[in-house]
């Protein structure tokens, strides 16, 4: 018999499932190649606490929020809006941002699924001794030969099709035999082998000049850019805007003290993006020293290549990297679910036909980011590929105009007692903090970081010779080269999102009293096509 608090899609059993689902959905690539390196870059610990109060003030309302719609409806994001708005007697073109989320998701999970192919793929180049001997120019052509060589495209696809098989196998097993499993699983495994790898890093001795970057007071470095890194890095690295709480809260058990479980899930993926980029940091480089790198090129270039010189390196290299897996399986298994619950809901179809249904779109539709890296590498549109089209259109436009909806609807057209009782009891003040927060500085914060990012996204595709009406040049502005480090948090994503390809753009146009210190690259060029340093995925939820 159904519990009383079962959706027809299915529901957890165990009230701590929703925070281990919660922790699985945040934690992302970004926590390994993003956070520490703006921590790293805009003052240590201080960026750490500016983006804890980022978080607290600005997106975990708004999380909050978007798991107490799904958990009061007890369906996804859709039928959840479809009800508020018939409720609050609402026009219908509210039910966009919940359409549009779902396609967020989607389409994130696309291009999600084409990175988790490649860690993949390096679990067991590492456990076959690649890397061993290889050094930073072999671990260079690894990476090219698997990911831009027009003549290999086939393996790559392999390794996708295989990855995308891990996520749906789960998926199809249904939400308590299968999620519900794996998230119980993945994520206390992954956390457990963070700390071993912790410690063996501590052990090797390599730990001081990683956690003295990160986590040591610099009040010098901290700036304006800082605040906005902190933003943009809190506004995409949790998923926000594609239905994913939603569907969570509308599985989570009646006893699941939901607003506790969101805080504690985002303080434990602040915990988590600090050891994990420390480990990775450490790893990564020769001595205790950080020269600002980050993204591609630190975790499938630098980090094998130094792994490689350790007793044992290949048992080493490929249990890092089942971590990588780990994380992006968790991520897109958290994006998949309100792809599948909308369709379900949509069509009333059986789970098994629409994870396959929706798996074989999502493969598809993920080609098109596969190909812009290999085959379809020379066909841009305004000096971009494919792929980073998608890319732009999703942090830059669809997950800022979702949240901005959300924000909107539930602050100014829900009626007070009926935003009480979907967000439950709450002090006063908090509730007045919220009701503020959703109406006034949300829509202004998200407004702002989605212009923003648009706005580098497309400058920076002038920096590869687009010849786009928005390329003329502006007065004032220099050009940022290849190997200067981002001065914020756009360059991102988050991903959200992949952030310029190898080929899709060298920099953005920053005020000259923006740029930062030219830097002297020491490292090869990687070869064309390949994703390097700037390319960062926010949206791995």
């Amino acid at each position: 018999m159904p519990t009383p608090y079962q959706t027809p899609n299915g529901s957890f059993t165990r009230k701590s499932t929703f925070f281990w689902a919660a922790v699985g959905a945040t934690v992302g690539l970004a926590n390994l190649w993003q956070f520490p390196y703006l921590a790293s870059l805009h003052g240590g610990g201080l960026f750490v606490l500016v983006y804890l109060g980022c978080l607290i003030l600005v997106a975990l309302p708004l999380m909050v929020t978007e798991a107490a719609v799904g958990r009061y409806a007890r369906r996804g994001i859709v039928l959840a809006m479809d009800g508020l708005v018939r409720s609050a007697k609402s026009s219908r073109v509210w039910m966009v941002a919940a359409r549009l989320s779902i396609l967020a998701a989607f389409l994130v999970l696309s291009f999600t699924a084409v990175f988790g192919a490649i860690a993949l793929a390096y679990v067991f180049f590492g456990a076959m001794g690649r890397f061993s001997g290889a050094g930073e120019a072999g671990a260079i052509n690894i990476l090219a030969g698997l990911v831009s060589d027009p003549r290999a495209f086939r393996e790559f696809m392999g390794w996708h099709v295989f990855f995308l098989f891990l996520v749906l196998w789960v998926s199809g097993q249904g939400v308590a035999d299968g999620l519900e499993r794996a998230f119980r699983i993945l994520v206390p495994f992954t956390l457990l082998i963070l700390l071993a790898l912790f410690g063996f890093a501590a052990w090797q001795g390599r730990i001081d000049g990683a956690m003295s970057l990160v986590l040591d007071m610099r009040p010098q470095d901290l700036t304006w850019a800082s605040v906005r890194s902190a933003l943009f890095h809190a506004f995409f690295t949790l998923g926000l805007g594609m239905g994913v709480w939603a569907v969570l809260g509308s599985y989570s058990a009646p006893e699941t003290r939901l607003k506790r479980s969101v805080l504690a899930a985002v303080l434990v993926d602040t915990l988590v993006a600090i050891l994990a980029g420390v480990l990775v940091f450490s790893l990564a480089t020769e001595s205790n020293t950080f020269d600002g790198e980050r993204g591609f090129s630190l975790l499938f270039v630098s980090l094998p290549v130094t792994l490689a010189q350790f007793p044992a390196s290949q048992f080493v290299i490929s249990t890092v990297f089942v971590v990588v897996v780990m994380i992006v399986w968790a991520t897109a298994l958290a994006l998949l679910e309100p792809v599948v619950g909308w369709f379900r809901e949509w069509t009333a179809a059986p789970r098994g036909l629409t994870v396959i249904l929706v798996g074989l779109t999502v493969w598809l539709v993920g080609l098109a980011s596969l190909f812009s890296f290999n085959l379809w590498s020379e066909y841009r549109f305004g000096g971009a590929t494919l792929f980073r089209w998608l890319e732009v259109a999703t942090g830059g436009l669809i997950i800022p105009l979702v949240a901005i909806l959300m924000a909107v609807f539930t602050g100014w057209q829900l009626t007070r007692n009926l935003s009480k009782t979907i967000v439950g009891a709450t002090p006063r003040v908090l509730d007045t903090i919220w009701l503020w927060v959703m109406r006034l500085v949300l829509p202004v914060v998200v407004a702002y970081i989605g212009i923003h990012y648009t706005v580098g996204s497309l400058a920076s595709l002038c920096d590869n010779g687009g010849d786009a009406f928005w390329c003329e040049p502006v007065p004032g502005m220099v050009s940022r080269g290849n190997d200067q480090a981002p001065a914020e948090a756009p360059e991102g994503d988050e991903l959200g999102v992949v952030r310029g390809n190898a080929d899709d753009g060298a920099g953005d146009l920053l005020p000259a009293e923006q740029r930062p210190a030219d830097k002297q690259d020491s490292r090869q060029s990687t070869p064309e096509n390949t994703p390097k340093n700037d390319d960062i995925l926010y949206h791995s939820v």
